[in-house]
């Protein structure tokens, strides 16, 4: 996938020989405008101070081009991108099956299995199924998920209300943000 993102800036952008342009207008490395010239000129001057003439501007009328390092500009943006990517917080989808007829017990330790999960981090998707004619009852299936929602209150917020499809009834919690 990294791969991609950096094909996707390479094919951004088109550098030296790609420029097909006649003119453009030329930016330095120091980033002061040095005026509208030919591209053969602007080349000839990126090859002198040793740089790549960048087309950064292609929309521009005449085209907007840069003398810059582009194998050092495209390393920065990998770092960039690599960095955005570390930062970013990886949420996985949990899911915990609820019967109609459960036990306080097993109750009790589905409830900390969610729990759990949300101190780590994690959405819950909270499923109660149903079998034959439990399903002409959805209230009860409603009670068990309202009783949930209440008994982790403190840790979570209901991202998503019951709904009920087809044989089963879901919900989903999303963890509480951190307060500063």
């Amino acid at each position: 996938m990294r791969d991609l993102e950096v094909e996707f800036i390479a094919r951004e952008l088109k550098v030296n020989d790609q420029i097909r342009a006649r003119q453009v207008r030329l930016i330095g490395s120091d980033g002061q405008q040095q005026g509208i010239i030919e591209v053969r000129e602007a080349l000839r001057r990126a090859r002198e101070q040793d740089l790549d003439l960048v087309l950064v501007g292609e929309n521009a009328q005449p085209p907007v081009a840069r003398m810059m390092d582009y194998g050092k500009y495209r390393y920065e943006l990998q770092q960039q991108v690599k960095e955005a990517r570390r930062r970013a917080k990886h949420q996985e989808m949990k899911s915990i099956k609820f019967r109609i007829k459960i036990e306080g017990h097993d109750y009790k330790t589905k409830v900390n299995h969610i729990r759990r999960f949300l101190k780590s981090g994690h959405k819950v998707k909270i499923v109660i199924m149903f079998r034959g004619r439990e399903r002409s009852h959805p209230e009860l299936g409603q009670e068990i998920l309202n009783r949930v929602a209440r008994d982790v209150a403190e840790l979570a917020t209901v991202d998503s209300p019951p709904t009920l499809a087809g044989m089963d009834m879901n919900m989903m919690l999303r963890p509480v943000a951190e307060r500063a």
